[in-house]
């Protein structure tokens, strides 16, 4: 189609607004910054013969990175959309791919900087308030080199030649600067400079060989994850020396990202609308109102369960609980694997782990009753956090995941075309 070779944007634009009015923010930000190309990639002989096309998006390096395993689903929410507004015009396939940008021959690798400056702010701010020693049992200087190549670092003073003598004059022969000078240093960057090292200062911070107390270390890490989180970071342990944790900077809900995204692709297997306003509910409130993930996930289930069990004609009343649904669905669905006898080696363990599956809904609405939105709360009610929320996100996404492959593949496997791993489409005119 040579009008979407000459001019992507005009279809493209129109695949955005159809991300955006279905909430699908991630995909529909990520096409509005990409650099689209469009390259033909193949040819099908079946019905006469039939062009594959690829759409590549390409994006900065470091976006890509981030997406990680989110990536593939971000492509078939972009490739499902691209099919509606092609079909009208074309008889090609085509599909949406998601490249990194390639950099310009020698220019400077563009800062990663992604972390808000008033969440920095924030985390300094606590820092002065509780008057933590950043550089903890170590001397500012040997501190700060093992961050920074302090070498190439200029010297405010014209004494000396770079910031290590710069420093070591001004906090430790005369200590005339104040205790947190650290923080408003423009060459150390730290309240506007790239993400990795403001996240790699923390964690020094809180390095056993700096912080040996490792109750301390906790308790600031908690206070940075309080803020980091709002901006899709936290400081996770990696490993432990001598008995104490060791940090590292991770990108936050990289899983739960996975998570959503798979379930958006459910919803589309399902054609379920009102799933994906469910998992939008999803996305806002599992970190600024725990309680109204969990109801929220209780019913992105129900939704599913109703979905299959309406699509198989199966009968159910309007008052059917989360668990009976379950059982209807179980049961149409035939989970446990024909064929499996009692004497094949694993079969109890199969059932049990099945079993446990759908025991996820019980749960599910047990914790929403008991922590979930819906319900009034006396005035000492402790909710949930974030995590807890994270948790039963998941569950929930794992149940419907599960149930809906199940489906697609034993009750009704025409329901889908088959796709192949470049999530080709045929678009007709």
């Amino acid at each position: 189609m040579q009008d979407l070779i000459e001019r992507p944007a005009r279809y493209l634009a129109t695949v955005e607004e159809l991300l955006a009015a279905e909430r699908m923010n991630q995909a529909a930000d990520l096409l509005r910054s990409a650099a689209p190309r469009i390259e033909r990639t193949g040819f099908d002989n079946w019905n006469g013969g039939t062009e594959l096309w690829t759409v590549y998006l390409a994006i900065d390096a470091a976006d890509y990175a981030l997406l990680g395993a989110a990536r593939t689903g971000v492509e078939e929410q972009i490739t499902q959309r691209l099919k509606a507004v092609l079909e009208p015009y074309s008889e090609d396939w085509y599909s949406a791919k998601i490249v990194p940008r390639l950099a310009e021959p020698g220019a400077a690798a563009k800062p990663n900087v992604r972390i808000r400056r008033q969440t920095r702010l924030n985390i300094i701010d606590g820092l002065r308030i509780e008057k933590v020693r950043w550089c903890g049992n170590l001397d500012e200087v040997d501190f700060l080199a093992r961050i920074y190549d302090l070498q190439t670092l200029p010297s405010y003073d014209s004494r000396y030649k770079d910031a290590a003598g710069d420093i070591y004059q001004h906090r430790v022969n005369n200590c005339d600067w104040s205790e947190d000078w650290i923080y408003d240093d423009v060459r150390l960057g730290l309240q506007g400079g790239a993400d990795d090292v403001f996240l790699r200062f923390l964690c020094e911070t809180v390095h056993p060989v700096v912080r040996p107390d490792k109750d301390a270390s906790i308790r600031l890490v908690t206070q940075y994850n309080d803020q980091l989180r709002q901006d899709g970071w936290s400081l996770v342990e990696e490993e432990r020396i001598a008995g104490r944790p060791r940090f590292v900077a991770r990108r936050a809900g990289l899983a739960g990202q996975l998570a959503v995204s798979r379930a958006r692709t459910v919803a589309d297997a399902l054609d379920a609308g009102w799933m994906q306003k469910e998992i939008e509910r999803l996305v806002v409130a599992v970190e600024s109102d725990p309680a109204l993930a969990i109801g929220t996930a209780k019913d992105l289930v129900e939704s599913c369960c109703k979905s299959i069990l309406t699509r198989q004609q199966v009968p159910f009343t309007k008052t059917a609980s989360l668990p009976e649904l379950t059982k209807l669905l179980t049961k149409e669905l035939r989970l446990v694997p024909e064929g499996i006898s009692e004497e094949t080696k694993g079969a109890q363990t199969i059932r049990l782990l099945l079993r446990n599956l759908t025991t996820i809904t019980q749960y599910l609405a047990e914790l929403r009753s008991l922590y979930g939105s819906g319900h009034g709360r006396d005035g000492k009610h402790r909710g949930l956090e974030p995590r807890h929320a994270r948790l039963v996100v998941g569950a929930a996404v794992a149940f419907i995941d599960f149930m809906s492959e199940t489906y697609h593949q034993r009750i009704s496997p025409t329901a889908l075309p088959q796709i192949d791993p470049s999530s080709i489409l045929r678009v007709k005119s």
